[in-house]
């Protein structure tokens, strides 16, 4: 893991993060994996995980947003309103009035759906705008046009051209426009400048309050809904729906993907009362068929004008099955079918959208010998689907899990899931603050795991050296592997410093 030079790139990262001094957490942790990145592919990472702009000046420049973008309100601190994000449309001459969208919620899910749905439309020849997160390496990623995160100039441009206006949404406010709430604005007016022929767009949490449910969506999507958030949106399935159900709008069509019970019922009423069409995943859409496939898996899809079979998709798991025929459902919801006409979508178009689709930090492997596995999971839900996948998908006869959450998940529930699959887990923490402590975690696994099969690695570069350790023990060929999981922030910290191949 060394460059040519003799430099050890998981050495140096901490020595670049120690630079930055001047500047939020999470911030100097993109700019430090890039660095790391380069030094060890000897290029800039693929289009879709962007790394820092090699020109000085362009760099500077985002460096100056970025620093600007951290003196704001972070994504975990909320005041539940609209009414900032509100204001700064109205100021901007409602640029989300601009262009058709589909809106998605949920709990797990949303952003390799909304990659689906891009896929899907782009191939379909419409010029796509995608607004998600939170992001893997860089906070270019949030916003997407054409089905590749904008580049630094035109997210330096398009904060610029707002930024007038948001300083006099702060000067009339009672709390200033919220980090969220600023990139959302600038995703909304970056899409009507483009222009785009539709937007997706996923919202950041919850459904009523969120800053993204400015638009009125065509189409809603609500990935399945499971406990997260719980002290923001609500202790119960049916609670949180409540939430997420705000994205609804009248006379939409809302696509649902497999439900909990009561979660249904409190979409379904929501539905109702808008007069809203619903497509429900196992009655009007659903997975007909999977099986694993190299690299992925192939399956056959009953969408709302009928059935799509022999459709690649290379990701792993049965949940990203269901995701696609979710995608699929909306794409078509959009078009009209099942509708406005009957027949379905070109098959042959379904079939190239799916097999181009890619979700970084989403089972992805990123090394061989071992075998390296990230997986952004981070509730229990998730780390559900992501063990049965793991099973599915790799034959692993040693796995060891390099774990590194956040404080205010539900951590237990999350080990839990994993415990089955994984022979040992080195416990870690990322970069930010809202890193949970390595020895806290470790306390709660230790009692799920057994001691024996606990170790304790704060720095991430180290983790992954025990984990690679670990999982070599059985020799080079005897089928060990690792898999980083816990946080977005910890998949994509690991992802910069591991890099692709």
């Amino acid at each position: 893991m060394s460059d040519p030079n003799g430099t050890d790139p998981l050495e140096s990262f901490d020595e670049i993060i120690a630079e930055e001094t001047d500047r939020d957490p999470d911030l100097a942790v993109i700019e430090a994996g890039s660095r790391t990145l380069r030094t060890q592919s000897g290029g800039p990472p693929q289009a879709d995980v962007p790394a820092r702009p090699e020109d000085p000046e362009v760099d500077k420049a985002l460096r100056e947003v970025e620093a600007e973008l951290a003196t704001r309100w972070g994504e975990t601190k909320l005041e539940p309103s609209v009414s900032r994000i509100s204001a700064l449309m109205d100021f901007l001459g409602e640029p989300q009035r601009s262009y058709p969208s589909i809106h998605i919620t949920g709990t797990n899910g949303k952003t390799s759906t909304a990659r689906m749905i891009e896929a899907l439309l782009g191939a379909f020849e419409l010029r796509t705008g995608r607004y998600t997160s939170p992001h893997v390496q860089s906070i270019t990623e949030r916003i997407s046009l054409d089905g590749a995160p904008i580049t630094a100039e035109r997210f330096i441009e398009t904060y610029n051209d707002i930024k007038p206006y948001v300083e006099m949404v702060d000067s009339r406010q009672e709390y200033r426009l919220s980090f969220f709430e600023v990139l959302t604005g600038m995703a909304y007016a970056a899409f009507a400048d483009a222009p785009v022929d539709v937007a997706v767009v996923e919202v950041g949490m919850g459904g009523s309050w969120d800053a993204t449910n400015v638009i009125d969506g065509d189409v809603a999507v609500i990935t399945p809904i499971d406990l997260d958030h719980t002290d923001r949106l609500g202790e119960t399935p049916a609670e949180i729906a409540g939430e997420k159900g705000g994205i609804i709008k009248q006379d939409a069509t809302v696509i649902l993907a497999q439900q909990p019970v009561d979660a249904a019922q409190v979409l379904l009423k929501k539905a109702v009362e808008v007069d809203a069409t619903v497509a429900r995943e196992g009655l009007e859409f659903g997975v007909v068929a999977r099986q694993v496939a190299v690299g992925g898996q192939l399956v056959t899809l009953r969408g709302l004008g009928g059935e799509y079979t022999e459709v690649y998709l290379p990701l792993h798991g049965a949940h990203q099955a269901h995701n696609a025929a979710v995608a699929l459902a909306a794409v078509e919801a959009f078009f009209g079918v099942g509708a406005q006409r009957a027949e379905p979508l070109d098959i042959d178009t379904v079939r190239k959208a799916f097999a181009a689709v890619s979700s970084p930090g989403r089972l992805e492997v990123v090394r061989r010998s071992p075998t390296i596995v990230l997986d952004a999971a981070h509730n229990p839900a998730g780390a559900r689907v992501t063990a049965d996948a793991v099973r599915e998908a790799f034959d692993f006869s040693r796995l060891i899990g390099v774990v590194g959450a956040s404080g205010d998940k539900n951590v237990r529930g999350l080990l839990e899931a994993f415990e089955p699959i994984f022979a040992e887990i080195v416990v870690t923490q990322n970069s930010t603050q809202r890193a949970m402590d390595a020895d806290e975690l470790a306390a709660i696994a230790v009692e799920v795991f057994g001691e024996e099969r606990v170790q304790v690695e704060p720095r991430l570069p180290d983790a992954l050296e025990a984990a690679i350790t670990l999982a070599e023990e059985e020799g080079e060929f005897a089928g060990g592997g690792v898999l980083v999981t816990g946080s977005v922030i910890t998949v994509g910290e690991a992802r910069l410093l591991l890099g692709k191949g």
